[in-house]
């Protein structure tokens, strides 16, 4: 009978153990959480970087992409294969976006900037 009783009280404990080890687990992420803002900006700067860098190669690669799209596309009539609507579409909205990110870089830039300070 003692064997129990030491043992339900034992695991009393563990489970207290355990909740501490939560409790203050919670209560330091309320100190370390403000830090993830500052950590996210200096990875952003980073990144802006590293992007500012490639975008003439990323400009490139899409524009690539795009002309190889409408290969494809030529080649599909070639073989008397009717290419979807849907293909059509994606299509042309691709050659829209990379058009308007590559003639207007700053006005997308300054549209972003507004929409993410909300």
């Amino acid at each position: 009978m003692e064997r129990t009783t030491a043992k339900g009280s034992g695991s009393g404990r563990t489970v207290l153990a355990s909740l501490a080890a939560l409790g203050s687990v919670v209560l330091a992420s309320t100190c370390c959480l403000p830090m993830f803002p500052f950590i996210f900006a200096a990875g952003a700067a980073g990144s802006s970087a590293f992007f500012a860098k490639a975008r003439p190669f990323l400009l490139a690669a899409s524009l690539l992409s795009i002309g190889f799209a409408f290969y494809q596309r030529w080649r599909a009539k070639q073989c008397q294969c009717k290419p979807s609507l849907l293909s059509t579409i994606v299509l042309w909205f691709s050659v829209v976006v990379v058009l308007t990110f590559f003639l207007f870089p700053q006005v997308i830039a300054n549209l972003i900037a507004n929409v993410l300070a909300r």
